[in-house]
């Protein structure tokens, strides 16, 4: 990439009465010393930390313009200015490590544009997979003892009857979302009824 690196500020108060001022001057020097320049800043205002993502938009504004690749790195004051959740922090740095943003926080001095700081995305990405590890190790073993107890697993087949009401629906040119609500029934079923029909060539 040719030119400065495109750095994102994001700040955030607790309270109404907290100000973000020296935060946000202190962060845009860091950032002119570094030769970044600042793109975009996003602030939550009153907003607690332990609140995920989609109750606080600026963050979620930001994480939604990483991906677009509108700036290189998102600067913060503190690792709890970007979230006081271990689930939704791991969460927000692993996403900005998957779309190639860096992110400098001043307090805990880590900067992932350096080798040193990189480890911090190394780290983070470990825990992420060993959660989804223990998340598939669970829900594996809630299946086998459902399995065990003779419960019956997936969802309950539609009956004929129904099978017929899809196909007279789709004959008369109605939609699959349509139908579905119609009936009452997934629109995955109406779309296996339409892959059916297809192969009768119908």
């Amino acid at each position: 990439m040719t030119g400065p690196k495109r750095a994102a500020i994001y700040l955030r108060t607790s309270t109404t009465g907290q100000h973000t001022e020296n935060q946000r001057l202190e962060l845009e020097q860091i950032a002119e010393r570094r030769g970044w320049s600042v793109a975009e800043v996003y602030e939550d205002f009153g907003i607690s930390g332990a609140k995920g993502r989609d109750k606080r938009p600026a963050l979620d504004q930001l994480l939604k313009d990483s991906s677009r690749r509108r700036f290189d790195l998102v600067m913060a004051w503190s690792i709890d200015r970007i979230g006081r959740s271990l689930t939704d922090l791991l969460g927000t740095i692993e996403h900005l490590h998957s779309v190639g943003v860096d992110l400098y926080l001043d307090q805990q001095n880590i900067d992932t544009t350096t080798p040193a700081g990189r480890l911090l995305y190394q780290i983070t990405g470990a825990f992420a997979e060993f959660e989804r590890a223990m998340i598939r190790s669970r829900v594996n073993a809630g299946l086998a003892r459902a399995r065990a107890q003779g419960k019956r697993l997936g969802r309950r087949p539609v009956s004929a009857d129904v099978v017929e009401r899809i196909r007279a629906e789709l004959a008369t040119g109605t939609g699959i979302l349509k139908t579905a609500k119609a009936l009452g029934i997934g629109t995955g079923t109406v779309h296996r009824v339409k892959r059916e029909l297809a192969l009768e060539g119908r």
